[in-house]
């Protein structure tokens, strides 16, 4: 027969455990075993005064932060509102039924405060990587790196045409922007300045990725272990290739001092294939590049590319197809020159009355008088790239880069950050530490499983 609801009088007292609310197989349990904050405290100390009133705990605040980015919360008034409704959140920031969860106004005070001043969001993530290490998810061999571009929280139709327009008091964003003009990874990164910028948010670059609408932006990069696709290293740029690759560099070197791991082989897409970088990954820090190399001296008009040309290292020369030799300098100076271009190139010429006379000048250089070939000071780096291009390995690379571009997916499908709340290079740095904190802290509780149950018997 059809059930009633019978009402009861209320009971003077409840037992209730949140313990045994939150189900076994909830993320955040999963996630709960690798949340260490013991360190943090001790990195926050100098930042806190030894009298006064008692602050909002520090591991409370971030422990809300982890649940709103592993959740896609984006919004810190939300956030507060999540946790102060929902058990499994009250379980994991270690509330109970009756603590009182801070206001939202409190991020904000201690983000532009001890937070950044501490580099606390840093120090998050790199204990969240080195427990990944301790659990045995990188391997440390092969590293891969990319960027992606996240909009930033600025109207993409207002902007000013030179840095002297901006209003240094009209925001934190502008002076702080005003302060990294030359900063490699912002100001500094390019000699060229932008068209149009953003009186709101002028550190966001005016860009268009793919199939999107311009707008202003910001870089996120990421390092990658291929392992298991763990986040190794994270940096914010304004979205040039130049700044990209600085990243990429900083990055390297920020893990290498960090964590004492240089990987083997990097991975990455032709962006990151100029001379200077290969250069850089082979001769400075003995990494294999898997890289596609930008090469524009192949001819595709049926003329000698410069692959045609034989180079001798011995003698510091080119041979051509018909014998004969192109040298930097076809005489001897009374001061040696280095015979170096400002763009790192040096030149090969051939001799003028060699090309006259040859008969491949009509597949070699029919419009000038003489062939001549740039060579870069890194073309042994380059050489090098080339014979990698062609092993198996190198197709084993190409296809676990995409473990980065997954990576990127999940951030702004899953974890929402398609856009930034936060404004200036601080605020997209503080998101994208948080993001990449959020992605390691989700990988290890996907893949490390929970301990079976002890019985007793």
């Amino acid at each position: 027969m059809m059930g009633e609801r019978r009402v009861m009088q209320e009971a003077l007292f409840y037992g209730f455990s949140l313990e045994r609310h939150v189900p076994d197989n909830h993320m955040l349990r999963r996630i709960d075993r690798f949340v260490d904050l013991s360190e943090l405290r001790a990195h926050l100390g100098p930042y806190y005064s030894d009298v006064g009133r008692p602050s909002i705990d520090p591991e409370l605040m971030m422990r809300m932060l982890i649940v709103g980015y592993c959740f896609g919360i984006r919004s810190e008034r939300r956030l507060c509102d999540e946790v102060h409704l929902n058990l499994a959140y009250r379980w994991f920031c270690r509330l109970g039924l009756d603590g009182d969860v801070p206001d939202h106004s409190t991020f904000s005070k201690n983000r532009h405060g001890r937070f950044r001043e501490s580099d606390l969001l840093r120090k998050l993530f790199e204990t969240v990587v080195a427990r990944c290490m301790k659990e045995g998810i990188v391997g440390g061999e092969g590293f891969a790196v990319d960027a992606s571009v996240i909009v930033a929280d600025a109207h993409r139709r207002r902007g000013v045409a030179k840095i002297e327009d901006l209003d240094p008091t009209s925001n934190r964003a502008v002076a702080e922007y005003l302060s990294v003009l030359d900063d490699a990874a912002f100001g500094g990164a390019t000699p060229v300045e932008p068209k149009v910028i953003s009186p709101t948010d002028p550190a966001a670059r005016y860009t268009a990725s793919a199939n999107s609408v311009a707008g202003y932006a910001y870089s996120d990069n990421y390092l990658i272990d291929l392992k298991h696709a763990v986040i190794m290293d994270v940096e914010a740029t304004t979205t040039i290739r130049q700044a990209e690759v600085g990243a990429a560099k900083t990055m390297l070197d920020r893990t290498a001092e960090q964590f004492g791991v240089t990987p083997s082989r990097l991975v990455a897409d032709a962006g990151y294939g100029s001379a200077e970088m290969v250069g850089w990954l082979v001769d400075e820090r003995g990494i294999e590049p898997h890289v596609k190399l930008m090469d524009k001296a192949e001819r595709t008009d049926g003329t000698l590319s410069r692959s045609d040309f034989a180079f001798d290292p011995e003698r510091n020369l080119y041979a051509c197809p018909g014998g004969k030799e192109l040298r930097k300098y076809h005489r001897v100076f009374a001061k040696p020159r280095d015979g170096l271009t400002k763009d790192g190139t040096m030149i090969y010429f051939a001799r003028k009355q060699d090309c006259e006379a040859c008969a491949l000048k009509p597949k070699c250089c029919l419009n000038v008088p003489a062939r001549k070939i740039a060579r870069s000071v890194h073309e042994a780096a380059r050489d090098k790239a080339r014979a990698i291009a062609e092993t198996e390995a190198y197709a084993v690379s190409r296809r676990e880069r995409k473990k980065v571009e997954m990576l990127f997916a999940h951030l702004k499908r899953i974890l929402r950050l398609g856009r930034l709340r936060l404004r200036g290079p601080s605020g997209a740095k503080d998101e994208f530490l948080l993001a990449a904190t959020a992605q390691n802290l989700r990988k290890l509780a996907k893949l490390i499983p929970l301990p079976a149950p002890i019985f007793a018997s």
